[in-house]
This record gives structure tokens, sequence and C-alpha cells, in this order.
């Protein structure tokens, strides 16, 4: 990716505006390119439209000093301190990760403080990465990215910023690991039923009084023969010659589920 900045001449004045625009290859080898994000135009009159600041560390000092940046083909305010040009046409966006929406999600798991009821039910013991954290992923990634724990292992965690937000690095992602968690959170199913039902009604004033109820169903491939539940009978997907699974749903009117 690389920032691009263009021209354009409206009513006798000179306008520009940036944007960030990706390579991307075609079959053929042949390459186009794709506008990422408009960033919108700068303008020469407006200085602090197009002056943008960071702080820059000076390690021999150990301090932080504001900088003041500017294109490389401006020139630069007599007024300015700290003054840095850059050339815009070197710069490039590496490895962009989501992190807005992540971070979202984690900031929901402290109000309903399921930190807390994980971390007496998942105890660390003499594990390299933290069971709640292992969790707390895989939560993330049903509420934004639901999908399989092979997608979350292989892609989606490299593509977001969970590494930062849960401060472990890819072992909390690791294929076992996932699958593990999911097998030692099963037996207190029930539990977090009961302490969800406890904390909506706290937070959002939830009613119980009246409760809706769905059906659904899935047929399953193969015999089956570790799981009784599965029977034959009526097929919603057309497949009476499979195994069937009926899904029972309680939710409240708002849409709390409760069992």
């Amino acid at each position: 990716m690389f920032l691009r900045s263009t021209n354009r001449s409206k009513n006798g004045r000179d306008h520009r505006y940036f944007s960030i625009v990706e390579n991307h290859r075609l079959p053929g080898s042949q390459t186009v390119q794709r506008t990422v994000l408009y960033l919108g135009e700068i303008h020469d009159q407006q200085q602090a439209s197009w002056r943008k600041t960071l702080e820059a560390l000076d390690e021999e000092e150990q301090h932080y000093t504001i900088m003041s940046l500017f294109p490389d083909d401006r020139e630069l305010p007599a007024d300015a301190l700290d003054r840095v040009q850059v050339k815009l046409s070197g710069l490039e966006v590496r490895r962009p990760r989501v992190f807005g929406n992540c971070w979202l999600a984690c900031e929901l798991w402290h109000p309903l403080r399921l930190d807390e009821f994980w971390q007496q039910r998942l105890p660390e013991a003499r594990e390299a990465v933290s069971w709640e954290k292992v969790l707390r992923l895989l939560v993330v990634n049903r509420l934004l990215d639901p999908g399989r724990e092979f997608h979350l292992h292989r892609q989606w965690f490299v593509d977001s910023a969970m590494d930062e937000l849960l401060g472990a690095d890819f072992a909390v992602a690791e294929k076992d690991r996932l699958y593990r968690c999911l097998d030692r959170i099963l037996e207190h199913q029930q539990e977090l039923f009961v302490w969800l039902k406890q904390k909506w009604a706290d937070l959002f004033q939830a009613d119980f009084e009246v409760l809706l109820y769905d059906l659904t169903s899935t047929y399953c491939e193969g015999e089956m023969e570790q799981n009784p539940k599965a029977k034959r009978g009526y097929s919603r997907d057309q497949r009476p010659d499979g195994l069937q699974l009926v899904m029972a749903l309680v939710v409240t009117p708002d849409g709390f589920p409760l069992a």
C-alpha cells in the first residue's frame, strides 16, 4: 500500500487530495490499483488541516518531543517548530490490522464480569497461556467474524489486533489450544446461563416474565454412534436418510438467550 496525492484545479485554485492505494494482482500477471481509504483534501491556506504532529522519542535524552510533519514538496512555515519534511511517495501501510471492533468487544467482556467468572473456573495451572484469554479470543471472533476455529488460527488472529489487546503472542491462537478450551467450558454451561441472567438483569433491566421458544434441527453425517441424541425423524433439510439433532432456544423478548 502507498499514499497517493492528486491535484485538481477548481475555480482558479489548486486543490490537493490524498488517498491510500494498494496494488492488486489479477490473473495473467496484470496489476491494478485499488483505493483503500480516501483521506480528503489538504489546503495550503489551512495549515492545520495538513500539518500533522506526532510524539517522537529521543532515545538518547529519553523524552518525547512534538514534531510537525509537512509534505516534502511544500515550503515549511516560518513559525513551525521542530519541523520535519516527509516524502509522501515513500510512505507505505504495512500489515494493517482490525482494532476498533476488537477493542469494543473486549471492553464488553468486563461489564459482564466474565473475566471474574472464568478465572475462577479455568485456573491457569502450568499453562503457558491463560485459558480466560483463549476463551476471550474465541468469543470476540464469534461475535465479529463467526466461523471455524481453524480459520481463527490460520487467518483471523493475524489480521486482528487481538495479540495487543490480550497481551499474548500467537500461542493464544494455537489450533489445539482453541479446541481444548471449548472442551473445558462445556461443564460450566449452566452456571454461565445463571451468571449472565443476573448480569443482564442488573445492566439492562431485562424482563424474564415473557419468554420466547423456538426449535430448529440439523442433520448429521455418519452413524453418530457416540451421540445418543441423534435420531431419525421429520427433516426440515430434506434429508430423511440422516440422523438429526433438534435444538431449542429460549430467549427474552429483547433477545437475551437463557437456555
